[in-house]
């Protein structure tokens, strides 16, 4: 190899190795320290790349130059000795350990400085997939021996068991050109229910006679309303009409008297959770209307002194809650369906009946929420229903796909789109056909949007209940 050759592999490979040279303390500490610097260089290295042209009017000033960066050089390494490390730094997480779907929860995080220096500190909590944060990040300047408590909002966007495992920090230097990531454990767990809001809702509403406001009707009931169960005092909310005036007489203060229904029946759930179920609207899949018609309708079944169980399946059998009463029975229900969400796994309607004809020998009322698609799904579902007539009163809930109703809506008979109103409007008229195929083999039907299912749901069973279907 010739000297040219030599001295031109040299040109080549010395700025690459400068520049190496240059980032070596850089990626040392990174790998070591994780120290990183911040986008704060770049108004110390443009000024610096910029002054690089004074050179062309003067070569007199690459002595300038030189002094200027080694001041900047003092700079960034001073600056450098004010990072502070993890240590003396403690952290917990405060929080309920359940929330709503679509609630904010409050979470609060304490930090404290238990050693001898001030430090700068953006903190951000390590949040699962499917939570967000408001806001996502925070910074304090926590001095030495101090505590504080950082609060921001949660808001879950899907139901389910979340786990946090540690809080992720940023330790700036005084002039913020370095800073350190830490990170510290802090183990918590969050379980997101479904939004239990309605069911104060629907509380407030039974309690002052206001049920037509969402759309519960009153049922005529077959023979006697209702049974006479014990006298109260009378509260602000009471039907004056209940007001017993001799026993209000006899004890100088107002009394009422409070009816029970003449009827306790049984009512049990088979909640699809396969791939029927997985279309969404407004962000929440057919299940999780669903789920929420379901724990309404057994909030009011329970309040009635029904008894209600729920079977959520798929592929296989994903959760059962045997029928109970009872106040304590809600509990059961919310944890057997909050962390169950729709697969894309073909429902396997054979393991499901069989396993409820095994456990459920009694007399009930039997609600299959799912959806119909296609000859196979509804052939399938058909046969199970008139197995269990005659045992049981199966009651079939279809959830409407709003895309196929807007789709076969073409009022104007836009010529672009009319082949495809055509197709919607005929998957329609097939739906109805099944349902009423299922009607007059003597089940009962709701058929209604994901998002309205809960008033015709409850009305449905109130319509049972009044009219001794059972």
């Amino acid at each position: 190899m010739s000297i040219y050759d030599t001295l031109g592999s040299y040109l080549f490979w010395a700025p690459w190795l400068g520049l190496l040279l240059l980032l070596s303390p850089l990626l040392l500490m990174a790998i070591g320290w994780r120290v990183f610097p911040t986008t704060r260089w770049l108004w110390l290295l443009l000024p610096l790349s910029a002054s690089t042209l004074l050179i062309l009017a003067s070569p007199l000033f690459i002595y300038f130059l030189v002094v200027l960066d080694l001041l900047v050089l003092s700079v960034v390494v001073l600056d450098l000795l004010t990072v502070t490390g993890a240590s003396g730094l403690h952290v917990e997480r405060h929080m309920l350990r359940s929330a709503s779907l679509g609630q904010t929860h409050d979470v609060k995080l304490s930090l404290d400085n238990r050693s001898s220096k001030t430090k700068r500190i953006e903190i951000r909590d390590d949040l699962p997939p499917g939570l967000v944060s408001i806001p996502d990040s925070h910074f304090v300047v926590l001095g030495s021996m101090q505590r504080v408590d950082i609060e921001y909002e949660l808001r879950p966007k899907q139901r389910g068991s979340f786990q946090f495992w540690s809080v992720f920090m940023r330790l700036g230097s005084r002039l913020g050109l370095w800073v350190r990531l830490v990170v510290k454990p802090c183990a918590g767990e969050l379980l997101v229910y479904p939004d239990m809001k309605q069911l104060a809702e629907y509380a407030l509403l039974a309690r002052t006679n206001r049920l037509s406001l969402i759309g519960v009707r009153k049922t005529r009931k077959a023979g006697q309303d209702n049974n006479f169960e014990r006298l109260r005092d009378y509260t602000q909310d009471d039907n004056y009409k209940h007001i017993d005036w001799r026993s209000t007489a006899r004890r100088n203060k107002l009394t009422v008297k409070q009816f029970q229904t003449d009827q306790s029946q049984r009512i049990v759930f088979l909640l699809d959770c396969g791939r029927l179920m997985t279309n969404e609207y407004r962000g929440l899949s057919m299940l999780d209307y669903a789920l929420n018609s379901v724990l309404m309708l057994s909030y009011v079944a329970l309040h009635q002194g029904d008894s209600v169980g729920m079977m959520c399946f798929s592929d296989k059998i994903e959760s059962y809650v045997p029928m109970r009463g009872g106040a304590s029975q809600m509990n059961r229900l919310l944890h057997a369906g909050f962390d169950r969400f729709p697969s894309l796994k073909q429902t396997n309607f054979d393991e499901a009946f069989l396993y409820f004809t095994k456990n459920c020998r009694r007399r009930s009322l039997v609600v299959l929420i799912t959806n119909v698609i296609d000859d196979v799904s509804a052939a399938q579902v058909t046969g199970y229903l008139k197995a269990l007539q005659g045992r049981h009163l199966p009651l079939l809930t279809l959830l409407r796909d709003r895309s196929v109703f807007d789709s076969a809506d073409n009022p104007d008979m836009d010529e672009s789109i009319l082949y495809r109103s055509a197709a919607a409007a005929q998957l329609l008229v097939w739906r109805n056909e099944v349902i009423q195929r299922i009607e007059n083999g003597g089940a009962l039907s709701v058929d209604a949007f994901p998002d309205q299912l809960t008033t015709p749901l409850i009305n449905r069973y109130l319509e049972v209940k009044a009219k001794h279907l059972l």
